[in-house]
């Protein structure tokens, strides 16, 4: 196993704890290289400042865990048997009284068997700072963050050549689905939305079967590929048939924020200028009260994940960040508008790694 730990472990100094310790997750899988399950089992990494590292590992995960060539202690445990002895081996080998984790990804039951195991241990969450390791992206991760992205817009392409008015939401998500599996991705980055008529203006909708796709109506794709542990996130909203002159003017809105955001992005911007820009255009317009979200998230192995664009986040954002550009307006019990691009800042500004077109599209 190649050392990815080393910059969890100057995480540790810099945090002044004795260790910091990550379960299954986005985080994990970047330390050790390999992803492994979150389930009812106890699995965790604990990487000390100044030590080895060490593993509390289900026993039926050690042939997997074999492949990783981890160079530390490493206590299993059976379901038959329980952890409570290897979290006691844990406290026996590395003795604590500082412990940073991921407040957003350890889950309470494993906080509890680190705490019944050294009762005056204090737990600090360092999700921030754990997480913000992946914020700048290396080449390796932009290449797979493409890989991702153009398969999907693939996948979009396909889909869109057989939209028809009467279609069903849920047969298009299908349709989706297959198309993307078709073009190559290892997973589905998240469920996907597609989300027509009244339902495209509820920002997380569920795709409908019964509702039937109607002349004019807005249809909305929010969805991504997962490819080689990096996720894609891209929205499009296209018309079928026809499209309203107010279908039109909020359509070029929220288009005219989305690259309003793009020309403000460069190396050490911040996300509230970002988020300040994307959103005042949307605000001077006549459709201010349909704004219903911030202009987006970093990306990466997760779907969301730091740097968040909104205002009041004052973080400067480094070349190499990757973020979504999804301004958006919605109007309950009409239709809803969103674009969404996948973009990565450099020193000179910044590149869309999402190439779908964005003009007005009328399908069907």
């Amino acid at each position: 196993m190649s050392d990815g730990l080393n910059d969890y472990r100057q995480l540790a100094i810099g945090l002044n704890v004795d260790a910091l310790a990550l379960v299954p997750g986005p985080n994990f899988t970047r330390a050790l290289g390999q992803g492994f399950m979150s389930h009812e089992r106890p699995f965790v990494l604990v990487i000390p400042a100044e030590a080895p590292p060490v593993a509390i590992v289900p026993n039926l995960e050690l042939g997997s865990w074999e492949q990783v060539g981890f160079a530390g202690a490493v206590f299993d445990w059976r379901d038959q048997d329980g952890y409570a002895a290897a979290f006691a081996a844990l406290a026996s080998h590395l003795p604590m009284q500082r412990l940073a984790v991921e407040g957003q990804v350890m889950r309470v039951f494993v906080h509890h068997a680190l705490k019944q195991a050294m009762p005056d241990l204090e737990i600090l969450d360092a999700e921030r700072e754990i997480s913000g390791l992946r914020m700048i992206k290396t080449a390796a991760d932009i290449a797979a963050l493409e890989a991702a992205i153009t398969l999907s817009e693939r996948a979009l392409a396909h889909v869109l050549d057989g939209v028809r008015v009467g279609q069903s939401e849920k047969e298009v998500e299908a349709a989706l689905i297959q198309a993307l599996f078709a073009q190559g991705a290892d997973d589905l980055a998240f469920s996907p939305i597609v989300a027509a008529g009244d339902n495209s203006a509820r920002p997380h909708a569920h795709a409908r079967a019964g509702y039937r796709i109607q002349p004019g109506d807005a249809l909305l794709f929010d969805f991504g590929a997962r490819k080689d542990g990096f996720c894609a996130d891209i929205t499009r909203t296209v018309f079928v048939g026809d499209v309203s002159e107010e279908g039109r003017a909020v359509y070029d809105t929220v288009l005219r924020a989305n690259l309003a955001g793009l020309e403000v992005t460069r190396a050490g911007v911040t996300a509230h200028q970002i988020d300040d820009v994307v959103t005042g255009v949307l605000e001077a317009s006549p459709y201010a009260d349909r704004i219903r979200t911030k202009t987006g998230h970093g990306l990466g192995r997760d779907v969301h994940e730091a740097p968040y664009i909104m205002r009041g986040n004052h973080q400067v954002l480094p070349a190499g960040t990757v973020y979504t550009n999804e301004p958006g307006l919605y109007a309950p019990g009409k239709f809803g508008v969103r674009i969404e691009d996948d973009v990565l800042i450099t020193e000179e500004g910044c590149r869309s790694l999402t190439t779908f077109p964005k003009e007005l599209m009328i399908v069907g």
